[in-house]
């Protein structure tokens, strides 16, 4: 049973992610390094993870960011391994959505009870069912047709507009900023492109707005980045 336990060690530092990674194998789990937080993205992408265990000072893609990533879109335990151990980095990041925080220099016997408390917590809570057809008002998207409809017409979206959706109605109430839009749909580092972003954004609202008229979705936050309208 245990086999079936797989967790992500996201620490660019070699020797710590050794470490971390010959705990979770005593402890009878199967751990999975990864030194960027590009490279975390990506295993995140591939496949369900049963934790996440997260340095905050990764290269390509902080861990905060990670962190982000990782609660838009389930409810996967995520244990902060960091050197920032100042009070407000951790209560930030348990604010956050992280499960824990355990500071650099750790105790290796904490670190593996935490990990077992952690994953028997999250056992007996059963993850909630990602929903088929996500809603907000009169935008739905149906992640079995692969389809979106505003005011029940059919909006044709490319790939990319697509899961700009799929992230908004994930999260009707949140402002996604551009780097969060870039970082999450185009799996990438964000390096101020806003060109991209804002193209994107431009061609969906304009779909939606033929589909729907008189209706809108979509409003922009001024010095933030977009919601869905409430």
């Amino acid at each position: 049973m245990n086999n079936s336990i797989n967790i992500l060690v996201a620490e660019d530092d070699s020797d710590i992610s050794r470490l971390l990674c010959s705990i979770i194998r005593k402890s009878g789990y199967v751990p999975q390094p990864a030194f960027s937080g590009t490279e975390a993205l990506l295993y995140l992408e591939q496949r369900q993870w049963s934790m996440v265990l997260l340095d905050l000072m990764l290269p390509g893609m902080t861990g905060e960011e990670l962190l982000k990533w990782i609660r838009v879109r389930g409810g996967v335990p995520v244990i902060i391994i960091s050197a920032k151990g100042e009070q407000r980095t951790k209560v930030s990041a348990l604010r956050g959505g992280a499960d824990d925080f355990i500071t650099k220099p750790f105790d290796i016997e904490e670190v593996s009870a935490r990990i077992d408390s952690h994953l028997r917590r999250y056992a007996q809570i059963a993850p909630p069912a990602v929903p088929s057809v996500l809603q907000h008002k009169g935008l739905v998207l149906d992640h079995d047709s692969k389809t979106v409809t505003a005011e029940g017409a059919e909006v044709v979206l490319t790939a990319r507009e697509y899961e700009i959706v799929a992230l908004f109605l994930s999260a009707p109430k949140k402002v996604f900023t551009k780097a969060n839009l870039y970082e999450s749909v185009w799996d990438e580092p964000y390096h101020g492109d806003d060109n991209t972003v804002n193209v994107h954004m431009s061609n969906l609202r304009s779909k939606l707005a033929k589909a729907a008229p008189g209706s809108e979705f979509i409003e922009t936050v001024w010095g933030m980045g977009y919601r869905l309208k409430p």
